[in-house]
């Protein structure tokens, strides 16, 4: 997908081959076709691939004459089967829709008048062979729609429709199977002639699990060749339905009576004023009165006096005692009192009392 591809010669006819058996349930055909390479034209093998979900069925590619150029479009998954040129891949791809199955609840029925199925395995099988009867598309083996000597097959109105639902790309294992096949010579027609050696393959691929589509719907997928009005009315039968649950809301506001909101004044619906009353009081009287007063007092108060008388007075009253004891250290000048060591004048003194026997003389 999203890959463009176009040749300006048609692919090759589609080989004769009889398909494997279905080894298990859950398991759908994916029928084999030419793809383009480096090399031309080479041969992709059919296999059973799991269904990557419930109701899923595979539309195969198929190349689309567009512009006087072959244009390839390529397979995907989805909930009905849906255009793929009118080709006549067999086995169930008749060139209309799918024959070889439908989905019944959660499981795949498989029709043994055009699958192979391993019966033993696989119980959940039926017989339908009016598609055979019924079909209008002639198995000429030619695997390219429009153009010289292609398929004359314009989509119809359900296939239109299909082809504008949801799809699912190719699976991994799907993509790693188309490239295997690419990197093998003996897959193209340069090599084979038009009679691959490969043109099944014996095993089914790898699970892998995908999520449905928006507008998947796992019902009933009848064939689309055998019955096309049934399965046209039954797709629009569901589109139709679908309106119809849109009627059922607007019975809906009739119960509800949308216009409720105006009889709630009266005294008779008093359950409903009741819890109206109770939320709008309480909260409304709470945020109001205590938020405001706490914030403008406290914050206002503590900080316009406490800062201020502490930057005035102690820094101005410590830088003018610091000098005053800086005078300490000029009074340590005390060692000069050495003279108390003078004690022996005062001996001196003692004796001065002698000149007191010269008194006779007076």
């Amino acid at each position: 997908a999203g890959v463009f591809i176009s040749v300006g010669f048609a692919p090759p006819v589609l080989p004769v081959y009889v398909q494997p058996q279905c080894p298990e349930p859950g398991l759908m055909w994916t029928p084999g076709y030419w793809a383009y390479g480096d090399d031309g034209y080479y041969w992709v093998p059919g296999a059973w691939v799991p269904a990557p979900y419930e109701g899923a069925l595979w539309t195969p590619p198929f190349w689309g004459w567009q512009e006087n150029v072959y244009v390839f479009h390529p397979g995907y998954w989805g909930s009905h089967v849906g255009y793929y040129g009118g080709i006549n891949y067999g086995f169930g791809y008749f060139g209309l829709g799918f024959a070889g199955g439908e989905w019944r609840g959660r499981e795949f029925a498989y029709n043994t008048a055009v699958v192979n199925v391993n019966r033993t395995v696989i119980r959940n099988t039926y017989v339908n062979e009016t598609v055979i009867h019924n079909t209008t598309i002639v198995n000429n083996r030619v695997a390219y729609a429009g153009g010289p000597g292609g398929v004359r097959h314009e989509p119809t109105p359900v296939e239109r429709q299909y082809m504008q639902e949801s799809h699912v790309p190719p699976t991994s294992f799907q993509q790693q199977h188309i490239q295997q096949a690419r990197m093998e010579r003996g897959n193209y027609f340069k090599a084979n002639n038009g009679h691959p050696q490969n043109v099944v393959l014996t095993r089914p691929l790898p699970p892998e699990h995908h999520p449905a589509p928006v507008a998947a719907n796992a019902g009933a997928h009848g064939n689309v060749n055998q019955e096309p009005g049934n399965v046209h009315a039954g797709a629009a039968g569901r589109v139709e339905s679908r309106p119809a649950p849109v009627g059922r809301p607007e019975s809906r506001p009739a119960y509800q009576q949308p216009m409720r909101p105006e009889p709630q004044a009266h005294p008779a619906p008093q359950p409903q004023s009741r819890p109206q009353a109770e939320p709008q009081y309480r909260p409304a009287p709470q945020p109001q009165y205590h938020p405001a007063p706490q914030p403008q007092s406290r914050p206002q108060a503590e900080p316009q006096y406490r800062p201020a008388p502490q930057p005035q007075y102690h820094p101005a009253p410590q830088p003018q005692s610091r000098p005053a004891p800086q005078e300490r250290p000029e009074r340590q000048a005390r060692p000069e009192p050495q003279a108390h060591q003078a004690p022996p004048p005062r001996q001196e003194s003692r004796p001065a009392p002698e000149p007191r026997p010269k008194e006779p003389h007076r």
